[in-house]
């Protein structure tokens, strides 16, 4: 068993502009990189969990999808980086277009996503750390089990509701990567 670093991608690893499809629009989060990095040599699978509702909404299609995730990560590649796995959720529950229109448990808040990886992967979840910007990230990690929640805060609304450690900057995860 090994151990991950189950990342958001919007608001983590690039800038949520909402329904980021295309390359122009993918500016990366600055210290993502060396973050990654960091949780690389650290012995960190790194795992890409997204809900992108975009697919069934019908703004973008999973083959574009596919091929901006590619140039993600060949740009992680760039800076020695593997992503060893990218998990999507297109679904949505009310807002989707057929087939994508369902209330499924691979889209955050349910644990899907992350139970899948740490299936393919022989993840042990206890020794996993989850970043994510969205009370549903959390939410996610922690019906997951995933003990270590990092909360970045600042882009959504926080009520305190979800147990989780509140970082400002993605700066602050080496401490948890270094215990």
């Amino acid at each position: 068993m090994t151990k991950a670093l189950f990342l958001d991608r919007d608001g983590i690893i690039n800038i949520d502009h909402g329904y980021v499809s295309k390359i122009e629009l993918f500016d990366f989060i600055p210290g993502i990189f060396e973050l990654c990095h960091l949780a690389q040599q650290k012995g960190y699978l790194l795992i890409v969990v997204t809900n992108q509702s975009g697919i069934g909404r019908g703004k973008y299609s999973e083959q574009e999808f596919h091929q901006l995730t590619q140039w993600m990560t060949d740009r992680f590649a760039e800076h020695q980086v593997i992503i060893n796995d990218v998990k999507y959720c297109p679904h949505h529950p009310t807002s989707a277009k057929p087939p994508y229109l369902k209330d499924c448990q691979c889209r955050k808040p349910g644990p899907g996503m992350i139970l899948d990886a740490a299936a393919d992967h022989k993840i042990d979840l206890s020794q996993s750390i989850f970043l994510g910007d969205k009370p549903s990230d959390m939410e996610s990690a922690m019906a997951a089990n995933v003990p270590t929640r990092l909360f970045l805060c600042g882009n959504y609304p926080d009520d305190d509701a979800v147990d989780a450690f509140r970082i400002k900057t993605l700066a602050d995860v080496a401490e948890y990567l270094h215990s």
